[in-house]
C-alpha cells in the first residue's frame, strides 16, 4: 500500500463578477492510502487562511452559532476512488483520476464520517490514521460491506 501526504495552499479567488467567482479556502492536508483495488482518502481543511483573509477573519464578529467556523479545522471528507462502480447505479466521475494513475474513476465518501477519522488523528497521529485508513480500505474493496452510515 502507498501512502501519500498532500498540503494544497489557501487560496483567495474571490471576484465581483458571480461566474468568476471561487471564494476563499485555507491549506488542506490529504491523506491518501492507495493499492491495486483503488485508494482512500482522508481529507482535513486546516482553515489556515493566507494572511489578509484571516485578518478579515479576525476583525468579524464569530456567529454565535459556529464560533470556530473559519479557526478550527474541519474533517471534510473519508472517501474512497474505485476503478469499477461499487453499488448499482454508480456514476463514473472522472475519465482520468490522479489517484488511479490516470484512469477512470468511482468515487464514494462523506464528510460526515470524517469527523471519526479525525479523532483518530487527534488520539493516535499519523500511525493511528494509516491503520483507520487501512481497515476502511478493506471494508470498501476487499469485504465489500462497509456501511457509510457506522
Amino acid at each position: 500500500m502507498k501512502k501519500t501526504i498532500t498540503f494544497s495552499p489557501a487560496f483567495d479567488k474571490r471576484n465581483s463578477n458571480p461566474s468568476k467567482n471561487y471564494g476563499i479556502h485555507g491549506v488542506e492536508i490529504r491523506f491518501v492510502l492507495k493499492a491495486e483495488l483503488g485508494a482512500v482518502q482522508f481529507v482535513l481543511a486546516t482553515n489556515w487562511q493566507l494572511p489578509h483573509v484571516q485578518k478579515e477573519f479576525d476583525a468579524k464578529q464569530p456567529d454565535s452559532r459556529f464560533p470556530y467556523m473559519f479557526h478550527s479545522p474541519m474533517p471534510h471528507d473519508i472517501g474512497y476512488h474505485s476503478y469499477k462502480p461499487m453499488y448499482e447505479g454508480q456514476e463514473q466521475i472522472s475519465d482520468s483520476c490522479e489517484y488511479l494513475d490516470g484512469k477512470p474513476c468511482y468515487y464514494g465518501g462523506s464528510a460526515l464520517n470524517a469527523e471519526r477519522y479525525f479523532d483518530i488523528l487527534k488520539a493516535e497521529g499519523d500511525e493511528g490514521l494509516w491503520k483507520a485508513l487501512e481497515q476502511y480500505y478493506k471494508d470498501v474493496f476487499i469485504v465489500g460491506d462497509y456501511d457509510e452510515d457506522n
